[in-house]
């Protein structure tokens, strides 16, 4: 706790110049018979107007108060906040200003809590039950008078008012804070005093959290914040680092939330290991959670039935570790009617000061570098001998010891491919689970940021209203172990212990998809997907999108996002002025669906393969289809989809694998990126499904580049990334030849970007005779294709010669792989049973 040191808080000073003081002293001196000897020292005080009192005497009642405040035994006994108007988050200076404190009468019901019809909406039913009411910048709480518990957190949004109408409040002398979570009614001894109580806090609130009560850019919860520092990451060793690092400087709170087990209790943050367990992400949380950091974890609950994971181990694990980390699983499938949307943001937050932001999740396979390698530097051959057993917290300082001079970067599980098989036994990370001497691993590609100060508080809240709302959601999460959270005002925001190395100052603005079932609002929101549209129709010379999936073009039926459109819009819109405009997508070759493509695939990768390609190319709402309809060929100059792959020798042998794009990025004009969790498709940005988190960045520091061969002053950090983006994907990391510097150029666009990915796809198929290809239309033709050999087998030396001539690792998308094929799920499959919009 965090006292001010001298003087009382300046609203609580402003009281006593208003004689509010005065009256409540009068009124509840009755409270304190043991403090009544020092207090007849003030009653000749008391009894006179405070207006008339000099100033030199009401300093010395302030005194006198923080005097007594700092004394532990009347801090802490309870009746010290209805003597005073106080309580001991009054002068925590991190939750912001003090506002008004006092007893009030609450009436039960009220939670937005979807598909529940509680006792308390029931006018008969309706209980009043008496709690000491917080009035703070950015949220109201209220507590149990004689615990002091936190019963209850409100954070003041866009739609928060209070109304002291008998016919609003249905309550005499009542008054009713309504917000986008919850309608508050309070109930008061009298008018005059349910009128004093209403029209106090509605000022406080408009004086110190009018940024909350705004509408703001995009619809989003969250303002647009000026001058923050942030740093974008190219795939997760980098990242990693970073946030482990991070963690070690926690002091107070860590906030952690991950799609299911991708929070990996046993994820090896910084490699290869050279200190042993230290930088285990256990150890970590571990380590911190001994020295009174307070550690909250949220993961995705899922249908068990539907996935092939196991949250309930990662929960397990981590609460094993120390009582300070708390675990939450949502949604409840059992009593939910939420079965096919998932909880989907990857977040960490340190002292709601640095705010990690992206698609990189602290889980098997994602740690990756500039390389992407297929097999490990460690010995194939070697095991470790550690299995299960580490799961057991007296034993995480013992399972990687030996390992030195011959270890991995990915040890156990964290060696997978999903394609080839996904991960099962879960409770045994170190064991193997895929033949190291005959399969390669899938590298991963990924984007994720950091942000500092108010964005990272803007990061902090979303939390925790998904926190909070699932402590009232889930009556095992309703004890006083699983706290309500509170979130820290944005007055001390730039007061950062903590910066990660390599920020720049950026404009930055913290977008969302939620809705009811995810946080418990009752408008939903859809950011994300606003600012995508925007800033695509805003882009003056080109857009760079990886992505997981590119699921869009709005029939109105199927699909409903409008990115797709907006890129066809701006092309056309281009090309009638005669604008050069450029647009590249790299997406993954192949859906990230367990499934052997050699035979066609499962149902459920065949399905996401028919969406991306109807949004790619086939049908008559497809991108390409529509800018055929506008231009012919020439939609060619415009626009490129590419994917990545790489290869290796495995055991003496070539083998090839695609690099899955997780990445959820957009870059426009060397100036202006989203980086999130968002994925181009309806699941991710309508809002109503998946729940996911981004930051726009807006760069305010430039620097001289090139654009279309003209001088152009570019952003720092959106400069930065797409220039890193391309040389390692086109392989100017280890030729510097390739220059990548003007991004919508004729010859970068045909002889770099269009030539590389084209040749490498060209070679790529000589050599492994690899799919997915455009050469084969239908599943039966996949048969003939594969019986051909490719180079690999016939001529190995000459495949080496033609695998130098490879540029990083760019290939053309094959746009008609499978294309006369019907890819959705046949009838009668486990896949054709779910809704469509599962898939899109």
């Amino acid at each position: 706790m965090m006292y001010i040191e001298g003087k009382l808080p300046a609203v609580f000073r402003i009281e006593l110049r208003h004689g509010t003081f005065s009256w409540i002293v009068k009124r509840k001196e009755k409270h304190f018979m043991e403090l009544h000897r020092e207090l007849r020292t003030y009653k000749t005080f008391l009894r006179i107007p405070l207006q008339t009192v000099r100033q030199t005497r009401q300093m010395q009642l302030e005194d006198y108060l923080n005097k007594l405040l700092k004394m532990p035994l009347y801090r802490n006994y309870h009746a010290t906040m209805e003597f005073i108007d106080v309580s001991q988050l009054s002068f925590i200076e991190d939750l912001g200003p003090k506002g008004l404190e006092g007893m009030v009468h609450k009436r039960s019901g009220g939670h937005r809590i979807p598909g529940l019809n509680c006792c308390g909406h029931s006018k008969i039913c309706y209980r009043w039950s008496k709690r000491w009411l917080v009035v703070k910048d950015s949220f109201l709480l209220y507590m149990k008078p004689d615990s002091g518990a936190i019963s209850f957190v409100l954070l003041v949004d866009r739609e928060f008012s209070v109304k002291m109408d008998s016919k609003d409040t249905e309550t005499q002398h009542g008054v009713r804070i309504d917000s986008l979570c919850r309608n508050l009614v309070l109930k008061f001894s009298s008018f005059r005093h349910a009128r004093w109580w209403g029209q106090a806090i509605d000022e406080f609130v408009h004086k110190y959290g009018s940024a909350f009560l705004r509408d703001h850019r995009f619809s989003s919860f969250a303002e647009v914040q000026e001058n923050i520092a942030a740093k974008w990451y190219v795939n997760g060793k980098v990242y990693m680092e970073d946030v482990a690092n991070a963690l070690e400087k926690a002091e107070e709170e860590i906030f952690i939330t991950d799609w299911w087990c991708v929070l990996s209790p046993e994820i090896f943050l910084k490699r290869p290991v050279v200190e042993g367990n230290r930088w285990r992400l256990d150890s970590i949380l571990t380590r911190k959670a001994q020295k009174g950091v307070r550690i909250f974890v949220m993961l995705y609950k899922e249908v068990e039935l539907a996935l092939g994971i196991n949250s309930e181990y990662s929960k397990r694990t981590l609460l094993q570790l120390h009582p300070n980390i708390k675990v939450m699983r949502h949604p409840d499938h059992v009593s939910s009617t939420v079965y096919l949307w998932a909880h989907h943001e990857k977040i960490v937050v340190i002292d709601q000061s640095v705010a990690f932001v992206g698609g990189i999740d602290l889980a098997y396979g994602r740690w990756d570098d500039h390389e992407h390698r297929l097999t490990d530097v460690g010995s194939v051959t070697r095991t470790l001998n550690a299995s299960a057993e580490v799961s057991t917290p007296k034993l995480l300082q013992a399972d990687v010891i030996g390992l030195m001079g011959n270890t991995r970067f990915w040890h156990g599980k964290d060696y997978c491919n999903f394609v080839h098989k996904d991960w099962i036994q879960l409770d045994k990370p170190f064991d193997d689970f895929i033949d190291r001497h005959t399969t390669p691993r899938m590298p991963w590609h990924d984007i994720s940021s950091v942000v500092h100060g108010k964005a990272a508080r803007d990061v902090a809240r979303h939390f925790i209203q998904r926190w909070n709302f699932t402590k009232i959601m889930k009556p095992k999460y309703r004890s006083l172990s699983y706290p309500y959270l509170l979130p820290k005002s944005h007055s001390t925001a730039n007061e950062i212990k903590h910066q990660v190395p390599g920020s720049v100052s950026t404009r930055v603005q913290v977008l969302r998809s939620a809705s009811d079932w995810s946080a418990g609002i009752k408008h939903h929101e859809e950011s994300i997907h606003n600012a995508y549209v925007r800033v695509i129709e805003n882009s003056k010379h080109y857009i760079y999108i990886e992505n997981q999936f590119f699921i869009s073009c709005a029939d109105n039926k199927l699909v409903w996002n409008r990115i797709g459109d907006t890129i066809t819009w701006r092309i056309i819109k281009a090309h009638r002025e005669g604008q050069k405009y450029r647009v590249y997508v790299v997406t993954p070759l192949l859906p990230g669906f367990e499934g052997d493509i050699k035979t066609g695939g499962g149902s459920a990768l065949q399905a996401v393969m028919h969406f991306n390609y109807r949004t790619m190319v086939r049908g008559e709402h497809s991108i390409i289809s529509q800018l055929k309809r506008e231009m012919g060929d020439q939609w060619m100059n415009y626009i490129s989809f590419g994917g990545l792959r790489t290869h290796a020798e495995l055991e003496g042998k070539l083998v090839t694998e695609l690099i899955y794009v997780h990445s959820k990025m957009l870059i426009a004009d060397d100036n202006t990126v989203i980086i999130g969790s968002a994925n181009i498709n309806d699941r991710s940005m309508l809002g109503k499904r998946d729940s996911e988190v981004a930051v726009i960045f807006e760069d305010t520091e430039t620097e001289t580049s090139v654009m279309d061969g003209q001088e152009y002053q570019a952003g720092r950090f959106g400069l930065h990334l797409r220039l890193e983006c391309f040389r390692i994907i086109l392989g100017a990391k280890t030729d510097p030849s390739i220059d990548v510097t003007d991004p919508i150029s004729d010859h970068f666009y045909k002889d770099v970007w269009l030539t590389t990915a084209a040749r490498n796809a060209t070679i790529y198929q000589k050599v492994f005779r690899c799919l997915p290809s455009s050469d084969v239309r239908t599943i039966p033709e996949l048969e003939g294709y594969l019986a051909r050999t490719g180079l690999d087998r016939d001529d190995p030396a000459r495949a080496q010669e033609e695998l130098k001539k490879i540029r990083g690792f760019l290939v053309q998308f094959p746009l008609y792989f499978l294309s006369e094929q019907n890819l959705l799920p046949p009838i009668g499959s486990k896949e054709a049973m779910v809704p469509m919009e599962v898939w899109t």
